[in-house]
C-alpha cells in the first residue's frame, strides 16, 4: 500500500508540474492574443498541445494508480475520490499530508488554468467580433449607392455607381 501511495503522490506531483507549465503558456498566450501575433499564437498553441499530451498520459497513470489502490482497499474505483482517500489515511499521517498537499496544489493550478483559458477565450471572441466588424466596414465601403434606374417592372435595376463586380480589370 505504501508504494501505491508513493506512486500516486509522484504522479500527482508530475501532473501538477505539467499544469503549471500549461498555466505559464496560457498566461503568455494572453499577451500574444492581445498583440495579434498569429505566428506566435500558432507556436504557443503547439507547445500547449505538447504539454496537454503529457498531462493526458499522466492522467492515465493516475487512474491506474487509483484503480490499484481501490482494489487493495476493496472499494469501487468509480466512487473513490482523492478526498475519500485522504480521509481513509488517518492512521498514516505522512501519506495523508503528502496526498493532501498534492490534491490542493492540483486543484489550485487547474482552477488558475481554467480562469486564464476563460480570459483567453473571451479575448479571442472579441478579436473575432472585431474582424467581422472590420470586414463589414470593408464590404460596405466597396459598395456604392444604387442608381435610381427603374426597370419595366417599376423596381430599381440594382445598378451601382462606379462599381464593378470584382475581378481583374486588364484595361487599367
Amino acid at each position: 500500500m505504501a508504494s501505491l501511495m508513493e506512486n500516486l503522490v509522484q504522479v500527482l506531483d508530475q501532473e501538477c508540474t505539467m499544469y503549471e507549465q500549461l498555466l505559464g503558456l496560457s498566461s503568455r498566450k494572453t499577451a500574444i492574443i492581445v498583440s495579434g501575433d498569429l505566428k506566435a499564437l500558432a507556436e504557443i498553441t503547439d507547445e500547449e498541445q505538447h504539454v496537454i499530451g503529457k498531462i493526458q498520459r499522466l492522467d492515465k497513470q493516475r487512474i491506474v494508480a487509483m484503480e490499484n489502490i481501490a482494489s487493495v482497499l476493496n472499494m469501487d474505483v468509480n466512487s473513490l475520490k482523492l478526498t475519500d482517500l485522504i480521509t481513509i489515511l488517518e492512521k498514516r499521517p505522512q501519506d495523508q499530508k503528502n496526498l493532501s498537499i498534492q490534491r490542493d496544489r492540483l486543484k489550485s493550478v487547474t482552477e488558475n488554468v481554467r480562469r486564464v483559458n476563460g480570459q483567453n477565450q473571451e479575448l479571442l471572441i472579441s478579436s473575432l467580433e472585431m474582424v467581422r466588424f472590420e470586414m463589414n466596414i470593408i464590404q460596405a465601403s466597396k459598395r456604392a449607392p444604387q442608381t435610381a434606374n427603374y426597370s419595366r417592372a417599376l423596381d430599381t435595376t440594382g445598378d451601382c455607381l462606379g462599381y464593378t463586380s470584382g475581378g481583374f480589370d486588364a484595361k487599367q
